[in-house]
């Protein structure tokens, strides 16, 4: 993008202050902000007036889940088709891997987080080890597409190609970044993190769908004869991936979408409980649930609310086609941003003092008509890294990995 371009852009959005010091930046830092202002979507600012609008829900009602019982009676049916469907090529994963480690003490991608005792051993291992799993029992590789962000990207691709993408096969890893949404103040004006760097963050795990569109790797999907993604995050370490059973169940049932999800510990976890939102599937988030649903019980006299998701979901192709053009919900979140203020220096605020934007997979699911509440057992399927120490941490992560005879 040329500075004329890039001026065209921001001033049609009122953001003409992104350029204020273009003429003191070196050659490089001219080059990085003009491409990060092709990158990034301006649009979203407009809807910083709409804040309480968007956080509007439906009629919140419980879905019926495919319990563990039940697809036990069916496990080898549908573990026979979704073998079937795998070693046909008809199922790609997507790794969502925009993140990085801070909140573990980490400056580098969450995925190259060492949870190793006495040997190392990565969370991106962990993850390809379960996928390769299936590679073995099915004798063909899985499509793996890893979503990545610009804060994370080089290191991202330069650290697993270090590693020879721990035996997984290159010809079938392809990497694509996330979009970017800026960063802005309560009134929709951009910050600037530096004189030639905008404040912008990954624009959500909705976005995984458009991103791989916008970069061209629905070609490869198409080409490659892929008619499902199993979406799954970076950070639980013992979640199965594009799993014979699931993949098999989804189809069989004729849903758009799967989910999967494990018994809540206690109804106030936090874990968004899968359910209907004026009678399409939808998620509503652990502060969202009411004293009133926490204790709603279902026929068998079992919490109606009781199933959270873990963020591994296998989406249909060509349902995810048809409402990619859509425009999805946009979810508004006060943060504390750091900035530039008049006089070029940057400020921390101790407060928040503006809006990050971004879209969530829950939306995607409710665009479609059918979900699959596919249950799975907590402690083999979910060992989720959010935090060093604690509920959802490193720790807890290790403990569980060692009870499933993993070494470490």
């Amino acid at each position: 993008m040329k500075y004329e371009e890039a001026l065209k852009k921001v001033s049609g959005y009122g953001q003409e202050h992104i350029l204020r010091y273009f003429d003191e930046l070196s050659g490089e830092e001219k080059e990085s902000l003009l491409r990060q202002i092709a990158q990034t979507d301006f649009s979203v600012l407009s809807k910083a007036s709409e804040r309480e609008k968007n956080q509007k829900r439906g009629v919140i009602t419980p879905i019926v889940a495919m319990k563990l019982s039940e697809i036990e009676e069916g496990k080898s049916a549908y573990t026979a088709k979704g073998i079937g469907m795998l070693r046909a090529g008809k199922v790609g994963a997507v790794l969502l891997a925009g993140g990085m480690g801070t909140r573990l003490g980490s400056d580098n991608p969450k995925g190259m987080y060492n949870i190793g005792l006495t040997k190392e051993v990565y969370i991106f291992e962990r993850l390809i080890r379960n996928l390769l799993d299936v590679v073995e029992q099915t004798g063909n590789f899985i499509h793996l597409f890893i979503m990545t962000s610009e804060k994370n990207h080089e290191k991202t691709t330069a650290f697993l190609k270090e590693k020879n993408y721990f035996g997984y096969a290159p010809e079938y890893v392809s990497f694509f970044m996330q979009d970017m949404a800026p960063a802005s103040d309560y009134n929709g004006k951009v910050y600037m993190e530096q004189k030639g760097l905008i404040s912008a963050s990954p624009n959500g795990n909705g976005g995984w769908f458009s991103s791989m569109k916008r970069a061209g790797i629905l070609d490869t999907v198409h080409k490659a004869g892929i008619e499902w993604l199993n979406i799954f995050a970076v950070d639980n370490v013992l979640q199965r991936i594009a799993d014979p059973c699931f993949v098999g169940a989804v189809a069989e049932k004729d849903c758009a979408v799967g989910a999967k999800v494990i018994r809540k510990a206690e109804p106030g976890e936090k874990v968004g409980s899968i359910c209907l939102e004026d009678g399409r599937p939808s998620i509503v988030e652990y502060y969202e649930l009411t004293k009133e649903m926490a204790e709603e019980k279902d026929a068998a006299g079992e919490p109606a609310y009781n199933y959270g998701v873990i963020l591994n979901y296998l989406f249909r192709v060509k349902d995810l086609e048809e409402i990619v053009g859509q425009e999805m919900p946009l979810h508004i979140v006060e943060k504390k941003i750091p900035y530039l203020n008049e006089a070029g220096e940057t400020v921390k605020p101790e407060q928040p003092n503006g809006y990050k934007y971004e879209s969530l997979v829950l939306d995607m699911i409710h665009m479609l008509d059918s979900c699959l509440v596919y249950e799975v057992v907590r402690e083999k399927e979910f060992a989720p890294i959010k935090n060093l120490t604690g509920t959802d941490s490193v720790e807890s992560a290790r403990e569980l990995l060692k009870l499933n005879g993993i070494e470490l």
